[in-house]
């Protein structure tokens, strides 16, 4: 999918389209393994089906790091993307802010206003993204629901005063289903994914790709002993890192920090 060089007959080295993805683990990808262990999830997928849908080749940078704050993302990575001189820049982030017990979601709510601005005021388009809903299975999901619902309905009214394009997962019903998260039920799992870059490519005003899944069957609820396998597999390790002041992104760098070309694939 990814190329590191122009292509041949661009004399500028630039794409007409150039987008570029921050965020924490949604907008990374993580639940989107692939084979050799990268993780691929619906930015990359965003990147394919747009050079796919114009039948250009496009550039594409994604600084999402799993884990991440609001604080982090807007401090870490929201300058080095627009350095980048990108024409489409996707936002997420809150998601780990909601997590937390005594979330300010004022101050998140304002941040992300100041932060759409910002990007509008270095002349670039943004675009803004409510994450899936994963509350549903969740211990403790129901207070993050509440939160959930209230910074979406809050993004939905900045955007619209903005005049900022805005991609609502969290009202896709369909995405609550537990077919579309992957074992630790806070990532999406591929076909996820896919249903994600599928919704944003529409906000964009593009088709996804014809070959893409992005429905799935019902899976059953968990068994006892799956329950208490995810538990100890992937509740108290989250619980152990929150008491160490530990991330997951600890340590970890962007996977795409600079321009990546994206060609449209054939069809």
């Amino acid at each position: 999918m990814a190329q590191n060089l122009p292509e041949p007959g661009n004399d500028a080295g630039t794409a007409t389209i150039r987008y570029v993805a921050i965020g924490d683990s949604f907008t990374e990808g993580v639940g989107d393994e692939q084979p050799d262990g990268s993780v691929r999830g619906w930015a990359d997928l965003v990147a394919q089906g747009l050079a796919d849908a114009t039948g250009e080749p496009i550039q594409y940078a994604n600084l999402a790091i799993r884990g991440r704050l609001l604080r982090g993302i807007i401090a870490e990575q929201l300058q080095p993307a627009l350095d980048l001189g990108p024409t489409l820049l996707s936002f997420n982030g809150g998601g780990n802010d909601m997590l937390r017990p005594g979330t300010d979601m004022a101050w998140i709510i304002s941040e992300t206003e100041r932060a759409l601005q910002r990007i509008i005021e270095a002349g670039v388009e943004p675009l803004l993204l409510a994450g899936a809903n994963p509350t549903g299975s969740l211990p403790s999901g129901g207070r993050v629901a509440v939160k959930g619902d209230a910074l979406t309905t809050a993004a939905g009214k900045i955007a619209a005063q903005l005049g900022v394009r805005f991609s609502d997962n969290w009202h896709d019903t369909e995405l609550a289903g537990r077919q579309y998260w992957s074992h630790d039920r806070l990532h999406l799992a591929p076909v996820g994914h896919h249903r994600v870059a599928s919704n944003v490519l529409r906000t964009l005003g593009h088709p996804h790709p014809s070959d893409w899944v992005i429905d799935a069957a019902p899976i059953p609820n968990p068994t006892r002993r799956e329950q208490l396998t995810y538990t100890r597999e992937h509740v108290l390790p989250w619980v152990k890192r929150r008491l160490t002041g530990k991330s997951s992104g600890d340590g970890r760098t962007a996977k795409f920090g600079e321009w990546t070309w994206i060609t449209p694939r054939e069809q």
